[in-house]
């Protein structure tokens, strides 16, 4: 069905929607190449919301080479009003001949009708070139669109025992300043860093990204059942804030506002923070991708709840020892059947470190 010069032209538009990486939120990472007669005429990539998406982009390119050429788009093609208009109006009217995509948008406002009104137009469409990378690339997105809650990617330094801090509390520093680095590329990529209380109190952690370069913060994202933040603390000195707890204190939430802060009261049975409500929350706010960075006790829960989709794990070359804090706080099993289950994508050394990156598949 698709030829290797397809799949050569696919990966170079799955490189340009890549390097909206760190800018596109809410949007999807798009990235667009026309290829006409053999020939590259036009690249395009979705920057940030507002601005032009990545076919328009590749067809200002290609210019009138775009007649009867063919376009390869990392996302079907989009058949509604936005803040810009639709980009199958755009391909139509340029006279491209054929659109191979690499995925159908999960956006039920798009889901297929791109495809439709482009083949209603005479266009060749063809969908599903290198579909898994694609999908990858936008596994917020996509969650967000299909599930009604972002995607979430669960941080954790270790040192090779499986210990995430001393007795104390104490984990500043595990790992290296090449991991470290690592990580805020990756919190830099994410719409919203979430982390708990306790994290709060031990690190006072400023919970932004400053070890690679970004034009966005992500937005700081507080699990704090018992509001115990304290108006001094790091996070609130920068950047947007929201704090989700289990109680309504108008009091100490007015102080927490008057800091900058927003603050949402999600209580569950047992008082603390309902947790799925929380990750619905953040959908309805447009956030695609949560990236956590808590303690023990968080880190369990949200594991207990279903509600890591992925584990991002930096493995350091030291040993704590069996009185060291683990990595989640999670009840005894009686059997080996009940062990939760992940599937590794990718491991590499990143200094004297090792990055696991792993899907929870159960």
């Amino acid at each position: 069905m698709f030829s290797p010069a397809d799949r050569e032209h696919m990966a170079e538009a799955l490189r340009l929607a890549e390097k909206g990486l760190f800018t596109t939120t809410p949007n999807p990472r798009v990235g667009c190449v026309i290829v006409r007669d053999g020939e590259v005429v036009g690249t395009g990539w979705h920057e940030k919301t507002g601005g032009p998406h990545a076919e328009v982009l590749a067809l200002r390119a290609a210019g009138e080479r775009a007649r009867g050429a063919t376009a390869y788009v990392s996302l079907e093609p989009c058949s509604h009003h936005g803040h810009t208009p639709p980009c199958v109006d755009a391909l139509i009217e340029a006279g491209i001949s054929r659109v191979i995509s690499a995925m159908q948008d999960p956006n039920t406002r798009v889901a297929g009708s791109g495809f439709d009104r482009l083949r209603a137009a005479g266009i060749q469409v063809e969908s599903g070139l290198m579909q898994a990378e694609a999908s990858a690339l936008n596994c917020g997105f996509v969650s967000r669109m299909s599930r009604g809650r972002p995607w979430v990617r669960m941080k954790i330094a270790a040192s090779l025992d499986g210990r995430t801090a001393l007795a104390n509390g104490r984990s500043q520093w595990i790992t290296g300043p090449e991991a470290r680095r690592d990580g805020h590329a990756w919190r830099a990529r994410a719409c919203a860093v979430l982390t708990g209380i306790g994290t709060v109190k031990h690190d006072d952690p400023q919970l932004n990204v400053r070890e690679v370069e970004t034009t966005r913060q992500p937005l700081k994202v507080l699990v704090d059942s018992k509001l115990q933040l304290q108006p001094s603390a790091k996070l609130l000195q920068s950047g947007k804030v929201l704090v989700a707890t289990a109680t309504a204190n108008r009091s100490t939430i007015t102080a927490l506002e008057d800091q900058g802060a927003e603050v949402v009261v999600l209580p569950n049975a047992e008082g603390k923070v309902d947790l799925m409500d929380l990750m619905r929350e953040l959908a309805r706010r447009e956030i695609n991708e949560v990236h956590v960075e808590a303690g023990i006790k968080l880190n369990g829960a949200l594991l207990r709840e279903n509600l890591v989709d992925e584990l991002l794990l930096y493995l350091a070359p030291s040993i704590l020892g069996d009185t060291a804090r683990g990595m989640f706080s999670l009840p005894e099993l009686a059997d080996l059947a009940l062990k939760r289950l992940v599937q590794f994508d990718d491991v590499q050394a990143i200094g004297r470190d090792i990055r696991i990156l792993s899907r929870v598949i159960n």
